[in-house]
């Protein structure tokens, strides 16, 4: 950490004992969160999300695919994370680095553990032929919290996509002129929640994700329950403090979803 980041988090921690945040928010607000969905032609569905100043592009191709050896029954969703050079200046071209291969698969897993998508009716011919979804998310902009605006993205993404239809033929998946949706059984939400010193806050800043001793990301589905959890950071979290972080990633959650959902596409 720099001598400017000790400085900046001298100041933020200064303003979180008299219960405030370097952006004005209170503990427990999230960022603005903006959605626009059906931005690239060529894609199956896309979305873009704004989460305060970081930007996310998510698009999705949906094309037949052989299953995993190990689940005939189902078919296939891959999620990848992409941070662009222009996204921020410490951000350098290459392959991607372990934050980047941690962002794609907390957002991956999000979404899998939520059983978000019914894999088990995307399947043309069990243990030969099913359909994969496949989504990747472009940052474009970076000012803090890449898990829940790249998890956002993807799943307004998904959401917002049409589903090509297949049907076998000699063995062959042949593409239909009809279009249907996606089988959604849930919508999944992350909510990342912060630790600086002993004060939890949502959805960290750029400035307050340098500062923080350890993170959570917590995403629950529709019911409120939560499905996928990853911690980060060299600080820890006590019971109590994992106990209520679950609560609020559940009732933040709840909020979030009611803005997703306006980007479902219905038959």
């Amino acid at each position: 950490m720099t001598i400017l980041d000790e400085l900046k988090k001298h100041k933020i921690l200064e303003l979180l004992k008299n219960e405030k945040r370097i952006d004005g928010r209170n503990f427990l607000e999230p960022r603005s969160i903006l959605i626009e969905t059906d931005l690239i032609q060529k894609a199956n569905g896309s979305a873009r999300v704004d989460l305060g100043y970081t930007s996310v592009i998510a698009g999705v191709k949906i094309q037949p695919d052989k299953p995993f050896p190990d689940l005939g029954d189902k078919g296939i969703f891959i999620c990848t994370a992409e941070i662009l050079p222009l996204a921020h200046p410490d951000i350098e071209p290459g392959p991607p680095g372990e934050d980047v291969i941690e962002l794609a698969r907390v957002v991956d897993r999000g979404i899998r553990e939520t059983n978000m998508i019914d894999l088990s009716k995307l399947v043309l011919e069990k243990d030969k032929s099913v359909i994969g979804i496949f989504v990747d998310n472009c940052i474009t902009d970076y000012d803090g919290n890449l898990f829940d605006a790249c998890s956002y993205a993807a799943t307004a993404a998904i959401l917002s996509s049409d589903l090509p239809v297949w049907e076998l033929k000699n063995d062959q998946p042949v593409l239909l002129d009809k279009r249907s949706i996606i089988p959604i059984s849930t919508i999944p939400v992350s909510v990342t929640v912060g630790l600086i010193d002993s004060y939890l806050i949502v959805d960290p800043n750029a400035d307050e994700w340098k500062c923080m001793d350890a993170r959570i990301t917590i995403t629950s589905n529709s019911e409120g329950n939560v499905c996928a959890l990853q911690k980060g950071g060299y600080g820890s979290f006590t019971y109590d403090q994992l106990l209520e972080c679950s609560k609020i990633a559940i009732s933040v959650g709840s909020k979030i979803r009611k803005i997703l959902k306006q980007h479902k596409k219905s038959k």
